[in-house]
């Protein structure tokens, strides 16, 4: 399992952003909470749909789930086509991560 939480910072000590679609940054971890991967993300600035782009990046990393802040519902319903789960949290990218891996 891949879970990518929006992010302000770059570590697990960041927030988790209320954005999800315009979030700095995007860490992905697998199930045993190691980060895999910090992607800075490439839509956080400028117009237009933000979310249809960041599910598909996230599809294309094969996530399953996505944790973040907030989601508007463009996003939500790409991820579902996609197969990726979303989730809102507010918190630490650390508490997030204990919150969803038991």
């Amino acid at each position: 399992m891949k879970i990518a939480i929006a992010s302000e910072g770059k570590d697990k000590k960041a927030k988790v952003d209320t954005r999800a679609g315009r979030a700095p940054y995007y860490l992905i971890f697998d199930e045993t909470k190691n980060l895999s991967e910090t992607i800075s993300n490439p839509f956080s600035i400028g117009s237009g749909g933000a979310g249809f782009s960041v599910a598909k990046m996230l599809a294309d990393k094969t996530v399953n789930l996505v944790i973040a802040g907030e989601f508007g519902g463009k996003m939500v319903d790409a991820m579902k086509e996609r197969g990726l789960e979303s989730h809102e949290f507010t918190g630490s990218v650390e508490e997030a991560l204990d919150n969803f891996i038991k």
